[in-house]
Order: C-alpha cells, then sequence, then structure tokens
C-alpha cells in the first residue's frame, strides 16, 4: 500500500514539474490613421498597421485588438478597453501608427477627427501618451508603446495659439517612462521628423516586422538591429529611439520554443562517445543503458562487427607466435650446430647438417612474416571496425545538426515570410557541459592526445591534451574550458593527430608501443636500440647455455660407468683396486671379505 502511493506521488510530481511552463500571457493593441478629416490622408499607417497586427499574430499572442483610422471618442474606448485586457498580462504592446505632436514637452497622438484649431483644442481632441501608459500600469513584465508618429504635424499653420508661451514642436518629446521595465520606440529621435516611406511600408515599420519577433532575441537588441536598418535605408537622415529601461533579464517579445522531446538525444550523446572508446565493455554499457531503439540497432552492428575483427586478430596474434617460436628454436638449433660440430662425424656430414638447418630456419622465418602480415591485417580490421563506428557516430551528428537547423529555419519562416533567413543563427543540438566535456576527452584519446581520464571532469590533463591537439592540428582553443567548437574540431579529425610516444625498451607499431626484440647475438642498450654483443661476452653466454647440458651428460655418463672397487688394507697408506663389489656390513660400512672398501 505504501509502495502504491509513493508511486502516485512520484506520478504526481512528475506531471507537475516534468511539464511544460506556464507561457506567458501577451497583449496587442494595434492602430492605424490613414483617412484624416481635416487634413491630407496618410498612406502608409493602415498598411503599417494590418503588417504589425499580423507579425503579433504569427508570434502567437493572445490578444491581438487592431482598430483603424478611430475617433476621439472611439480611440479613447479603445485604450480603457485594452486597459481591461492587460490586467492579467505578462506583456502588453501598443503600436500606433499615424499623425503625433508635442505640446508644452507632452506627447499626443492625433485621431481621425482631429480638427485642432487652436492649442486649447489638444487635451480634447487628442490622446495624451501618458494615459496610454497608465493604462499599461497593472501589466507584470514588460510594458511597451511603440510610436510611428514622428511625421510633420499638418496643423502647425491652422493652429491659433491661446496662450502665446505654450510651445507646439516639432516631432514629437523626449520622454523618461515613470515606472521600470516600460520602453517606449520613437521612429526616429526626439525633435526629428520620420520618413513615411515611398513603399507599401514606412521604413520603420519594414524594419520592425523583419526583427521585433525575432524568437529569443532580447527587445534591446531587436530595436538595435532596427535602427541599424532604418539609418542604413535613409542614408542616416532618420535615427530610431528608445526610452525606458529593462532589469538584467533577457527580455523576448517571442520566447524560444521550447524543443520537442528527442527521445534520441541522450542515447545519439551516449553513441557517440562509446564510439571513440570503441570497446565490447563499452558497447555492453551503452546497450544496458539504452536496449531498444535506433541508436541500440547501430550499437548492436558496431559491436558484432568488432567482435569479429578481434576474434580474427586473437587468431592471427597466436599463430604468429607460434611461428616466431619455431623461428627462434630453428635459429637455435643451427647456433648449436655452428659452436658445436660433432667431431665423431665427418665434415661433409656435419656441413650438410649445417646446410638443413638453415633452409629449416629460412623456412620458419618465412612463415613467422607470412603470420606477422596476417597478424597485422588483423589487427587493421581491428582498427577499420572502430573507424567505422567513428564514421557512423559523426553521420549521426551532423543529421541531427541538418535537421535543427531545418527547424529553426521552418519557425522563423513561419513568425515572418519576409525574415532573411540567412540571418538565422543554425545552431546544434543542445548538449550538457558535463556530457561535452566527456565527449572531448574520448575524442582526445580517440586521437591520441589524450592518456588520461574520460570522466566528464576538465582537469589539468584533460587541459593538456587539448593543448597537445592545439599544437599538431593548428588550433588556438582555450583549453580552461571544454567547448562545442573544440569538440567539432577534433570530431572532425578521423585519423590520429598526436603522434605516439613510447617509453624506453618500445618501439612504434602503427598506432600502438611494442616491445623491442633483439636478435640472437645483440643486447637491448640503455637508450632502448639493440646494440651487438662483444665477442668475449658472446663466448661466456654461450658457455652459460651450454653448461647445463654439460652437467646433464657427465650425470648420464656417470650412472652407466662401471664401478671400480679399492679395498683399504690395515696399514696400507692408499686403497688398492680390487675386483669384486663391496656390500655393506653390520655398522653400515661398504665392506669385501672382511675389508673396507671405497666405489668410485
Amino acid at each position: 500500500m505504501l509502495r502504491s502511493l509513493l508511486l502516485l506521488l512520484l506520478g504526481f510530481l512528475f506531471l507537475t514539474f516534468a511539464g511544460p511552463a506556464q507561457a506567458d500571457k501577451r497583449v496587442a493593441l494595434v492602430i492605424g490613421i490613414s483617412n484624416y478629416q481635416q487634413v491630407p490622408r496618410l498612406a502608409n499607417p493602415l498598411r503599417d498597421a494590418e503588417a504589425i497586427g499580423g507579425l503579433f499574430k504569427k508570434a502567437g499572442f493572445d490578444v491581438v485588438d487592431e482598430r483603424r483610422d478611430l475617433g476621439i471618442g472611439e480611440m479613447r474606448r479603445a485604450v480603457r478597453e485594452f486597459s481591461e485586457k492587460a490586467k492579467d498580462a505578462d506583456i502588453a504592446v501598443v503600436y500606433y501608427a499615424g499623425h503625433g505632436i508635442e505640446v508644452d514637452g507632452t506627447n499626443y497622438l492625433v485621431p481621425a477627427d482631429a480638427k485642432l484649431s487652436s492649442d486649447f483644442d489638444v487635451e480634447d481632441e487628442t490622446v495624451s501618451l501618458d494615459r496610454l501608459l497608465r493604462a499599461l500600469d497593472p501589466v507584470r513584465r514588460l510594458r511597451l508603446v511603440i510610436l510611428d508618429a514622428c511625421r510633420e504635424n499638418p496643423f502647425s499653420n491652422t493652429m491659433k495659439k491661446n496662450v502665446a508661451s505654450r510651445s507646439i514642436g516639432r516631432g514629437l518629446a523626449r520622454i523618461e517612462p515613470p515606472t521600470s521595465n516600460t520602453l517606449v520606440a520613437f521612429a526616429t529621435k526626439a525633435g526629428a521628423v520620420a520618413d513615411d516611406g515611398a513603399g507599401q511600408n514606412s521604413q520603420y515599420a519594414s524594419a520592425l516586422v523583419r526583427y521585433l519577433a525575432e524568437p529569443g532575441v532580447d527587445l534591446r537588441v531587436a530595436f538595435g538591429r532596427v535602427r541599424d536598418e532604418v539609418l542604413k535605408r535613409t542614408a542616416n537622415r532618420q535615427e530610431p529611439y528608445v526610452y525606458g529601461s529593462l532589469g538584467g533579464d533577457n527580455l523576448a517579445l517571442v520566447p524560444l520554443a521550447a524543443k520537442p522531446m528527442d527521445a534520441d538525444a541522450d542515447a545519439r550523446v551516449d553513441y557517440e562517445y562509446a564510439a571513440q572508446l570503441a570497446t565490447k565493455d563499452v558497447w555492453n554499457s551503452f546497450l544496458t543503458r539504452h536496449p531498444t531503439g535506433f541508436y541500440a540497432n547501430l550499437a548492436r552492428e558496431q559491436m558484432n562487427r568488432l567482435a569479429a575483427a578481434e576474434q580474427s586478430q586473437t587468431v592471427a596474434d597466436n599463430a604468429r607466435r607460434d611461428a616466431e617460436e619455431q623461428a627462434a628454436q630453428k635459429a637455435e638449433k643451427l647456433q648449436k650446430r655452428s659452436d658445436e660440430p660433432a667431431k665423431s662425424q665427418p665434415s661433409a656430414v656435419q656441413q650438410q647438417l649445417l646446410d638443413q638447418s638453415k633452409k629449416e630456419l629460412d623456412e620458419a622465418r618465412r612463415q613467422a612474416e607470412l603470420a606477422q602480415q596476417r597478424a597485422e591485417a588483423a589487427r587493421q580490421e581491428v582498427e577499420q571496425a572502430k573507424r567505422q563506428a567513428v564514421e557512423e557516430a559523426q553521420r549521426q551528428i551532423e543529421d541531427a545538426k541538418a535537421r535543427t537547423a531545418r527547424e529553426n529555419i521552418e519557425k522563423v519562416a513561419a513568425l515572418s515570410s519576409g525574415q532573411d533567413r540567412s540571418a538565422v543563427p543554425l545552431s546544434a543540438p543542445q548538449i550538457g557541459q558535463a556530457d561535452l566535456a566527456r565527449l572531448l576527452q574520448a575524442h582526445l584519446k580517440r586521437v591520441g592526445c589524450n592518456a588520461g581520464k574520460v570522466d566528464g571532469n576538465w582537469d589539468e590533463g584533460s587541459q593538456r591534451a587539448l593543448e597537445l591537439f592545439n599544437e599538431n592540428a593548428k588550433t588556438q582553443f582555450d583549453t580552461k574550458i571544454a567547448s562545442i567548437d573544440a569538440l567539432d574540431a577534433v570530431r572532425n579529425e578521423l585519423d590520429r593527430v598526436c603522434p605516439v610516444s613510447c617509453p624506453t625498451g618500445q618501439r612504434v607499431d602503427g598506432d600502438r608501443c611494442i616491445q623491442i626484440g633483439c636478435e640472437s647475438g645483440y643486447f637491448l642498450n640503455s637508450s632502448g636500440s639493440c646494440e651487438k654483443r662483444p665477442e668475449r661476452e658472446r663466448a661466456r653466454v654461450r658457455e652459460r647455455e651450454r653448461e647445463p647440458d654439460r652437467r646433464q651428460q657427465r650425470t648420464v655418463m656417470r650412472s652407466h660407468a662401471p664401478a671400480r672397487v679399492y679395498i683399504q688394507t690395515p696399514g696400507a697408506a692408499q686403497p688398492a683396486p680390487s675386483g669384486g663389489t663391496c656390500g655393506l656390513d653390520s655398522g653400515g660400512h661398504r665392506e669385501n671379505g672382511g675389508f673396507r672398501c671405497k666405489v668410485y
């Protein structure tokens, strides 16, 4: 019962915390006024508002309230209604395209039915920017007002001044938003006039459509790109400005879409790691963790190929050792016949035996050489199996990158069909720092630069390994950290990069070190080279080699020689030889006819 309750609790926690985070509520009010009743019509504001409204809709805003050619009453009502919609919003945006004026340092949005016969009518016939900002006070994270309204004041020639000291400025006045996390964006800087544009949209609106809704791009960066674009298109005549401040966190109008769960992501990383080490134990560990799926099938295929190659190598190595042992025995046999010719045999017979031994030695050496070639071919087969595993892992990495690139392009294209796809960063699949360090260590080991551990701990040994790679591959990666750029560079090296370094007494054999063996009559000196023994030492060595045979020969001869019996006569200084045999008396002494005797 307790176990069931625990499982239910774990399931609840998983659903609660593993599910997608609650998305921000985003609302937008888009106003465009082209058809003014008292002044000439503006060509672009309605089209600009339509483009911006469509951008917000594609970006997934919860509310996009689009209004066109509003009179003063409609504009005030629209602001009031939007204030209600924004009360529980995290992000609220107001975009206005039309005429705007500045009177005594205060900015006003001009509705379609404004007459503005005198400066006294401004408060009655327009909506102040301050009122618009107050409507956004309840918004939690971001309040953004975009004014594409910095055009020439069309009422300046007809508006009467009731107060001589009252100023009516050119363009809009600089503003300092009263609350934090509030931005007010102007199509051009305060006191300047914006270009309405000769195309379908104003220069400012076109740049907004291009950059404002880039997923994950901070607003400050987005508006910086808008500024650069407008400056470029207007030959530096129009410079957009943003007033207000934000905190230090990244704040994007359109967040990065959560990546769908990639069921094979962990398996792909582990597969790449296993492919660099390419041993049966590593493949078995991989299959224990990932027993099914695409990468499990690949791993089994690689492991079977490796097992077959290693079995062939074992057979070839055993045959090579047997052949080398046979050759060594033949060489020893020939050496003995050369050093100790049988004196009882004629010289012609002895020469025939020597010639026969030489032929046997040559054949043994030929067989040993063939066995060595077969062993080397088997070793190359094992290396080829490991190399194929590395290449297959690299193909999977490139496929994953290509999929991610396609997803990024499609995502941005869906948000803005007019956006330049070349500006979209094609990032590789994300990987944790520990996995990144572990993979880089494994790849460095594969290319011969890492003799240390492969554990994900980027220590001094790992830094030295990357330093060796830099030296031999002519790269300049920061060795203090394991970076994705360094990993990609080492991934692309399919062959050994760092040369093999063998200790004294060993030599390089392909990608490995083997013990140096010296021929008969040579010895391995302290520098690791084979050196010919001096003749005197060679003679002593041959004597030591022959001594066991001589002792055995004396023992055999003694055991087969007839015993000579000597009788010790009382009073005689030396025993005299006698025939017969010696027996033991009651005291354990040898005796012959009552006399003590010795056997030699």
